[in-house]
């Protein structure tokens, strides 16, 4: 070997930076290799929030939960999904709701701040044992705490200084005071920080912002720039890696295990054509390192992989001047539907992200699904977003020269715009009409769910996820299953210790994020599904491979 570590961290994202501290902790030496100039991972490209049931912040406000609950939920969430799901298991998601809350009280221990959103539906939230908020994340960081280092973390794209959840309430600023009032405390936030020398971020760069000082501080060694093209296996037990150091091979040695948080394949075309077809590298917000590169090393070795046909879907609209952008929380306001090439609704279009995704393309394999039509009205142009512009603005004259945004005078001129039935598409229309007046969905029950409702417009009744599109002129545009994330990858066991096909863990082989076979198995239950699940088991492969079991720290 050319170097020598204890412990040899493939990938930047979160998982990384937990596993970093806690071998830091145990006096033990820690590499964190990241393949790309920018540190973080998609974690830091994120909303950076995660899913921890029965958390500590819950019980100080007296809000009911339990790890029996949180199971009763979980369990009723990913089981009700058909499809074998190797990369879960009920041990399994025990493990996750205790260790993930040991994880947080752990960081909070070091000084990482996390603070609860005060609302946040669990995802299915009508199911046993949901509740309205389980979601945690990071409290704002300065960026400029980090020093030189502020410019090797991987940006994002939430520009506005106020917690996630705050954010999300903003494109109501044309119809919420609430909102307007955000607006003025992010404006005066973002004032005081100039003239105070510092800038605020939020959402996963502040997560990650945090993570990256902690574990500097704690004396990580942390390189960017630096691919890893092998993991060295003799006599059956992973010993180290192999990176690249001056354009040439480096050996690294890792005496207590080498853990693997690369991310996934969402940027290699040619995996997703194998495991996940009919969607695009182009519909991702994943980082740009996510190219399966640690996947393929894993079959190499003989890894056990599974579930490598999911992704963590999430609708985008394909701006022509700002690229994928994030169609989830537009779609699900009041004045907008969704139908298929046929000109048929065909699904709830609020709810899960990644269940959106999976019924797009399983209504796909009968009728053309991919891309859909979003339908909207003049009422949606005034009061919510369209794509990456603010309520009521005028649209850039590029999406209407590109065709990315159809407008007509009526719904049948519309149709011929977009190239469907008149019939067809007046017929859906009138039917959701009816439903948005009298608050009810009763094709796909959109709007029943509170989750739906938090998507919705709040200041809008009978029923804040429904209502009607009638004023013209409309308006449509393509949506397409997009991803923040493939969710497929190598089984692991409650340690986060890789299996061979057999079942037995390779030795010194550690796994977690979305280079794992996710825990969440074929379901997203609640915001944060993936973040929490990295920084949590990378927490739990560095304690068991420092010998540390699932003792408290």
């Amino acid at each position: 070997m050319d170097e020598q570590f204890d412990f040899v961290v493939v990938g930047s994202g979160g998982g990384s930076m937990s596993a970093a501290l806690v071998m830091r902790e145990a006096g033990k030496s820690v590499l964190i290799l990241e393949k790309t100039e920018l540190v973080g991972g998609s974690t830091a490209k994120s909303g950076g929030v995660m899913w921890i049931p029965n958390n500590r912040f819950n019980a100080a406000e007296g809000i009911e939960d339990s790890l029996e609950k949180a199971e009763l939920y979980l369990n009723s969430v990913v089981e009700a999904r058909e499809g074998d799901a190797p990369g879960t298991s009920r041990e399994k998601r025990r493990t996750y709701i205790v260790e993930a809350n040991a994880m947080i009280d752990y960081l909070m221990k070091k000084g990482i701040p996390f603070e609860k959103a005060p609302k946040w539906p669990d995802y299915y939230d009508d199911n046993p044992g949901g509740m309205l908020t389980r979601t945690v994340h990071a409290k704002l960081f300065n960026i400029n705490e980090l020093g030189e280092w502020k410019h090797k973390l991987r940006p994002n794209s939430f520009p506005y200084p106020l917690p996630i959840f705050d954010g999300v309430m903003l494109p109501l600023i044309k119809r919420s005071w609430t909102a307007r009032r955000l607006a003025v405390v992010m404006t005066l936030r973002g004032w005081l920080g100039k003239l105070t020398g510092k800038k605020w971020v939020t959402a996963g760069a502040a997560l990650q912002g945090r993570m990256l000082q902690a574990a500097l501080n704690a004396g990580a060694d942390i390189r960017n720039n630096s691919p890893v093209r092998e993991i060295i296996v003799e006599d059956g037990t992973v010993t180290g890696i192999v990176t690249e150091k001056d354009g040439k091979p480096w050996r690294i040695g890792a005496r207590l295990g080498v853990l693997l948080n690369a991310g996934g394949f969402a940027h290699n075309q040619e995996m997703r054509d194998q495991y996940i077809p009919h969607t695009r590298k182009e519909w991702t917000h994943t980082g740009e390192g996510d190219t399966g590169d640690m996947h393929k090393e894993l079959m190499r070795i003989g890894a056990a992989m599974g579930q490598m046909e999911e992704m963590v879907g999430n609708q985008m609209f394909m701006s022509p001047t700002g690229g994928p952008v994030g169609a989830q929380m537009q779609l699900a306001k009041p004045h907008a539907f969704m139908v298929d090439q046929t000109g048929v609704r065909y699904m709830n279009e609020g709810g899960s992200y990644m269940l959106f995704c999976q019924e797009m393309l399983e209504r796909h394999e009968t009728v053309p699904a991919v891309p859909s039509w979003v339908i909207m009205d003049n009422q949606f142009k005034r009061f919510h977003m369209m794509a990456d512009s603010m309520p009521g603005s005028n649209k850039p004259a590029e999406w209407f020269s590109s065709g990315f945004l159809k407008t007509a005078d009526t719904i049948e001129g519309l149709a011929k715009e977009i190239g469907l039935d008149p019939a067809v598409l007046k017929a859906t229309t009138e039917r959701f009409n009816g439903f948005a007046r009298q608050g009810k969905d009763e094709d796909f029950g959109r709007g029943n769910r509170e989750y739906d409702k938090w998507l919705g417009d709040h200041t809008h009744g009978p029923n804040p996820a429904l209502g009607t599109v009638e004023e013209g002129p409309f308006y449509a545009m393509q949506i397409v299953p997009g991803d923040v994330g493939t969710f497929g990858g190598a089984v692991t066991d409650s340690s986060a210790r890789v299996l061979l096909e057999d079942g037995t863990p390779i030795p010194g082989l550690y796994a977690t994020g979305t280079t794992t076979a996710a825990v969440m198995g074929r379901t997203y239950p609640g915001a944060g599904c993936s973040v929490g699940p990295s920084l949590t088991f990378g927490f739990v492969a560095a304690k068991h491979a420092a010998g540390l079991g699932n003792q408290v720290l």
